[in-house]
């Protein structure tokens, strides 16, 4: 049932309020100056809740994008404490739009802010701020319908270079396990020598306990990894010796592999990390390229893009791809091998 009321202003002004009364369905109301305006809405409303979607475009209407990054941060980030890092993110594009309603956020208002964040900032990192807020939107779309779609899915990322691939030559590889060996860190060997047999990240290293390393069958156990699910991570002959030294001579009052002075804290290697790289004369080189470095010796060994991603954790293939011409051998070797059969 839908009504409209004639009513002055204190100015003198006549003004028409429309009202929409649906069972199941809060009251809707809204003003106008023209008896034909709210004629309109009433019509434009009605058809919406015949459809399903007004309840959401009202919201839209309702909530700023304030609202919906402090919701987000409050009750999700709050429980995903891997993804606090979006808050900064968040905030900044509270900065720039917050006031606005989310009915206003629209594809082309955001992609103008792309010259906004690209000041100052890589493609990459655009990107970053750009897929922080897409989730959000996700969630105001699909589990609270703040909003019908999400504006940001219709627009393109900014193209990013090529992921770096720097690596250890033979040579800069023995330098640096020698170095790594003389350190007064004893830590530091075996922490390095898992991460270039098996590509593991060093806070996933870090963050190993004992009972997640099961030596007799060669492979570690990750439960908190970037992607958020579980891997088990195979690892070599040399690195299976050099643990089951490392357990005979660990602290036996911490549950870590690799605790500090702290029992309950992961050792501080950055200080040890940065002198074996010193004395090693190895240039350009950070301990995440430890990975690259596993990745690409799985590649000259032969090792497909999949297996690499399985072995690495990626979800997908994207990423790495920047591995695919040091296999390049390997797959012709494939297709020596099918011509030979079938051909």
């Amino acid at each position: 049932m839908a009504s409209i009321e004639k009513r002055k202003t204190s100015k003198g002004e006549t003004r028409y309020r429309a009202v929409i009364r649906r069972k199941g369905y809060p009251p809707q109301r809204q003003t106008f100056s023209r008896r034909t305006d709210a004629t309109k809405w009433i019509k434009q409303t009605e058809a919406e809740i015949e459809q399903g979607i007004h309840l959401k475009s009202a919201e839209a209407k309702n909530h700023t994008l304030n609202d919906l990054i402090e919701r987000y941060i409050k009750y999700h980030i709050r429980e995903d404490k891997k993804d606090r890092k979006r808050i900064p993110q968040l905030r900044w594009w509270q900065s720039q739009l917050g006031h606005y309603l989310l009915s206003q956020m629209t594809a082309p208002r955001l992609s103008e802010m792309k010259e906004v964040l690209g000041k100052g900032r890589t493609n990459a990192t655009v990107n970053r701020y750009f897929a922080a807020l897409s989730h959000a939107f996700t969630m105001a779309v699909n589990e609270w319908e703040w909003m019908d779609e999400n504006p940001i899915r219709k627009i393109k990322n900014l193209k990013e270079p090529r992921g770096r691939v720097r690596y250890l030559s033979d040579e800069e590889k023995e330098r640096l396990l020698k170095a790594c060996k003389e350190s007064e860190t004893k830590e530091l060997y075996p922490i390095v020598l898992l991460a270039i047999s098996t590509g593991m990240r060093q806070g996933e290293i870090l963050n190993l306990k004992w009972e997640d390393i099961d030596i007799k069958s060669s492979r570690c156990i990750l439960h908190e990894t970037k992607n958020g699910e579980r891997r088990s991570v195979p690892f070599p002959p040399q690195v299976k010796e050099e643990l089951e030294k490392w357990k005979k001579i660990r602290k036996i009052n911490s549950e870590l592999a690799f605790s500090g002075k702290n029992p309950k804290t992961p050792v501080f290697i950055r200080t040890p990390w940065m002198n074996a790289i010193k004395a090693a004369e190895i240039k350009d080189f950070r301990f995440h390229d430890l990975r690259h470095t596993a990745a690409s010796y799985l590649a000259m060994s032969g090792a497909s893009i999949a297996e690499i991603a399985e072995i690495l954790g990626h979800k997908t293939l994207q990423m790495v791809q920047r591995y695919a011409h040091l296999s390049e051998g390997h797959t012709a070797g494939v297709v020596e091998r099918m011509a030979n059969k079938f051909l």
